[in-house]
Order: structure tokens, then sequence, then C-alpha cells
């Protein structure tokens, strides 16, 4: 399956490494600008965690990529398409809007169903909002992460490129992860994903709950009935509903497997044990029902 040809390909696939001295380079700026002026963007202790988990992703990261790698050139050459879509310029147009809609649906999920939450929610846990957040990946959603993205070598899109865009996207979506840029002129916040409307997404007050799941294209949200502005009279508060109370990086990378865990055990039918894994974090077999939409629904203007 892992064949010389594979491996080299996905040798190929080196875009992050260029990305990566960008952004410790953005934040050393970010830092030093909020220092002089002085203003409390970061917590030290929160942005340690950060930095911990981007170099557990580094390491969890790398076998499920490179499996799914396999998988997906595997997919490329059996797809009927393989022969029309090359690395046109057009092709990799559509790529960027295929790519972007599965990553809007890949990231709503993982807020709404728990076991995929277990794996996102390290990058949720900050409670600052800076670009070291960024980087504060989720760990655990690098097992399941890439199975969403395998109806692409289907349509003729091959790895390396399926790849690369994602990697561009993520790298767009780095520099939403700041409270120093407010607000972009309304055609850019009405089409592209802004600090404004991530600030949303990572902000605790129950109108922004599970909001703004874009990774470029805003559009989607707009769409699909999740997007939420962002308010002067309802500022953004960070992190979860109930903050964490360690950074120790082990617990902040596994604390939600272990919460799912303790629920799964008290429940005594086994429907409820399967409700507490893939229904939306917050369902209670016998208690408050907290859930973000529920939540949301108790906000009156």
């Amino acid at each position: 399956m892992l064949s010389q040809e594979i491996l080299n390909e996905f040798a190929r696939d080196d875009l992050i490494y260029w990305f990566v001295p960008i952004f410790i380079l953005a934040f050393v700026l970010e830092y030093q600008y909020a220092r002089r002026h002085q203003l409390q963007l970061h917590l030290k202790s929160d942005t340690q965690a950060s930095f911990w988990m981007m170099g557990f992703v580094v390491i969890v990261d790398l076998l499920p990529k490179l499996l799914l790698f396999a998988v997906a050139w595997h997919l490329h050459e059996i797809s009927p398409l393989r022969d029309v879509i090359q690395r046109q310029w057009w092709a990799w147009c559509l790529l960027f809007v295929l790519d972007d809609f599965i990553y809007y649906w890949f990231h709503r999920l993982n807020h709404e169903v728990r076991l995929f939450w277990a794996g996102h929610v390290s990058h949720h846990s900050a409670v600052r909002m800076h670009f070291a957040t960024a980087l504060r990946q989720g760990v655990g959603e690098r097992i399941h992460k890439y199975f969403f993205w395998l109806p692409l070598p289907l349509l003729g899109f091959d790895a390396l490129m399926i790849f690369m865009m994602m990697s561009i996207n993520l790298f767009y979506q780095f520099w939403v992860h700041t409270e120093l840029v407010r607000r972009l002129p309304k055609p850019i916040e009405w089409i592209f994903n802004t600090p404004s409307h991530h600030r949303v997404h990572h902000a605790s007050n129950p109108r922004y709950l599970d909001r703004n799941h874009a990774g470029v294209l805003i559009l989607w949200d707009r769409i699909f009935g999740s997007f939420s502005q962002e308010r002067n009279d309802d500022p953004p508060r960070y992190g979860l509903t109930e903050n964490l109370t360690s950074h120790r990086p082990l617990h902040v990378a596994t604390h939600e497997y272990q919460a799912i865990w303790r629920d799964v055990k008290r429940a005594t039918r086994w429907q409820d044990k399967l409700k507490y894994i893939f229904f939306a974090p917050g369902w209670s077999h016998d208690g408050e029902d907290k859930r973000s939409s529920v939540i949301r629904a108790t906000v009156t203007d």
C-alpha cells in the first residue's frame, strides 16, 4: 500500500514547513506589540498549553495523515475522472471550494458529535485569543479528520493536490485568531471568515455557541444557518462554558474523552451510552440539557 511512489508524493507535501516559521514570527510580533501597548492578550499557562498542543499534533498527526494520503492515492487511481482533473487552474479553483465546503462540515460536526468534540475541544479550551491559539490544534481530531476528504480523490483530484489545499486552508485560518484586527470592509466580512467572525466561534457567550464554523468562506455559515455576528454589546468571552481547572498538557488533550467514559459508565441503558458518545456535547439522560442549541434558545434579543 505504501509504495515508494506514494512516499515520494507524500514528501512533496511540505507547505506546512514553510508556514510554521511564519506562524512563530507572527506570534512573536503580536506578543511584542501587546507588551508594548500593555494589552492583556496573553496568559502564560494558557499560551504554554497552546504550544504543547502544537507539539502533540505534530506527533499524532503523522501516521493518520500518511495512511489517508495512501488511501487517497489509491482512490484517485480508480477514479473515472483522473484523466479529466489534472492540475489546471480551474481544477485548483474548484478544489478550493470543495475543500472549504468539506472543512465546514468537518468542523461543524466536531462541535455537534461529542466523540469528535473530544478531539477538538483542546483548541477551544484557550481562554485568550491570539496567534498561539491558532497553533493549539485539536489532538484527537487528527484520527478522524482525513476521512472527510476521501470523496475528493474519487472526483479526480490527486492526493498531493488535496493535501496541499488543506494546508492552504489552514494557513488562512491562522490570521483570524487575533483581537488586534477588528472589522474589515463589509463585502469582505460578508464573504470571508474574518477575525471578527472567528472571535464569535471561540466565544462561550450563549448567543455565540457553535456558530461560525467556516474555514475561509463564511458563506457556508450563512447558507446553512450557523452564522452569528459579533456584537459590541456582547463582547466574546473565550474558552469553554466550563473552563478547565488545569493547564497540564495531557489533561488539556484528553479531559473530554475521560468525561465521556465517566458518563458512559454511569448510564444504565445502552441507548443512553451511545447518546453520550454521538449526541452533541451537553446532552444528559438524568440532568440538565446543556447542549448549545438549548442554551442559545435562552437568548431572547
